[in-house]
């Protein structure tokens, strides 16, 4: 948490935005009165680089997609739940957290679904929320001793399902930049002569993040 911290302090001094694309808490759901225990440098962070007039984006991720509206009127930071276009500098971009797009993964799809039913909140909120927060932990760390290192193997270009998403997108409308995380590993790949898409990895092993400096996207690392 305070190196996520120190990278907002050092990113606000030159950002015009700054995007979240998910997955910043390994848990989150919003009670009608209640929100998880924790996170207070995080959020007390933000909400000061907010304050100064710097936009930040918040895209939800398959470990916080419960979020709803405490950011946005705590904080004053929008949450979208898709992916969203945005025009910056003259490029396109198409930004999102990436989980449930393209082929394949049709477990993970039925599994949101249900997770992101109306019904299915409803009934979750009924659970008091040491134990309602106790069962979204446990799940969350379950979920990632399944997948294991599986997430951050690169297997080839035909194989990564988000790439597969950002070939098809650009069948209909052209986009400079695919901008997703979900695969926990940095990488950019040409999707043609003029469109990249762009991984922007993870904070758990490789500390990546975009960089748009007006004419071009790249990736770096916080150290």
């Amino acid at each position: 948490e305070k190196k996520f911290v120190a990278w907002l302090d050092h990113v606000k001094k030159a950002a015009a935005a700054i995007f979240l694309l998910g997955d910043l808490f390994d848990f989150w759901f919003e009670y009608k009165t209640v929100v998880p225990k924790g996170f207070v440098r995080v959020l007390g962070k933000l909400a000061e680089i907010r304050d100064s007039g710097i936009p930040i984006y918040f895209f939800v991720g398959n470990h916080d997609l419960w979020m709803t509206n405490y950011f946005q009127e705590e904080l004053d930071i929008p949450v979208y739940h898709k992916p969203k276009e945005f025009t910056l500098n003259g490029k396109t971009f198409l930004i999102g957290h990436g989980d449930g797009l393209g082929p394949g993964d049709k477990g993970y799809k039925r599994m949101k679904k249900v997770f992101t039913n109306p019904f299915s909140k409803w009934l979750f909120r009924w659970l008091h929320p040491d134990l309602g927060v106790k069962i979204g932990q446990y799940l969350s760390v379950k979920n990632k001793l399944i997948s294991g290192d599986d997430d951050i193997k690169f297997l080839g270009e035909e194989k990564e399902w988000l790439v597969q998403y950002a070939k098809r997108k650009l069948e209909t409308k052209h986009y400079d930049y695919f901008i997703f995380g979900h695969r926990h590993l940095p990488m950019t790949i040409a999707l043609n002569e003029t469109s990249q898409y762009i991984n922007l990895g993870d904070w758990i092993h490789y500390f990546s993040y975009g960089v748009m400096d007006g004419q071009k996207m790249s990736l770096e690392n916080f150290k």
